[in-house]
């Protein structure tokens, strides 16, 4: 199985950004994963909330694959321990799905029609954090299922 982190704008932040190469480096003696940068929305000053979601709404489904698991990181989401995480990316791995996306939206979340694509929703916390260090956070725990699922170290309970 492939697992994509479909992300909306580019990390900016140096430092955001050498910590999630440092995992996604770590994440290859794993399994396939890539992040993808959809593009920031130009003039998006000039676009409604509303507008904006339906735009990278757009955007994101020409990412995915009906036959694909895709699961939205969303503040309604649900929620699991680290050793839940890993089970659940088990159950996935188990599915006989080829591809697994993770998507994270843009500062006003996600469109009506991404929502309908998929009723499958993650969160990471109950606090909001900004999107630039979900990608470190989410990036790290996708790492640390993995290292869970091989019996490592990394985690320690």
């Amino acid at each position: 199985m492939k697992i994509k982190l479909i992300v909306i704008g580019k990390t900016d932040d140096a430092e955001v950004q050498r910590l999630i190469e440092k995992y996604e480096n770590r994440l290859k003696h794993y399994v396939s994963f890539q992040i993808e940068v959809i593009p920031d929305l130009k003039n998006r000053k000039n676009l409604s909330e509303e507008q904006q979601k339906n735009a990278e709404g757009k955007l994101i489904l020409e990412k995915v694959q009906p036959t694909d698991i895709t699961i939205l990181l969303d503040e309604r989401g649900k929620q699991y321990s680290s050793i839940g995480f890993a089970q659940e990316m088990q159950k996935h791995f188990n599915s006989g799905a080829k591809q697994l996306n993770f998507i994270i939206g843009g500062p006003f979340g996600f469109s009506q029609e991404v929502y309908q694509f998929t009723n499958r929703k993650l969160s990471l916390s109950q606090m909001t954090f900004s999107h630039q260090m979900i990608r470190c956070f989410f990036v790290e725990q996708i790492y640390r299922a993995m290292t869970i699922l091989h019996n490592e170290n990394y985690h320690h309970e």
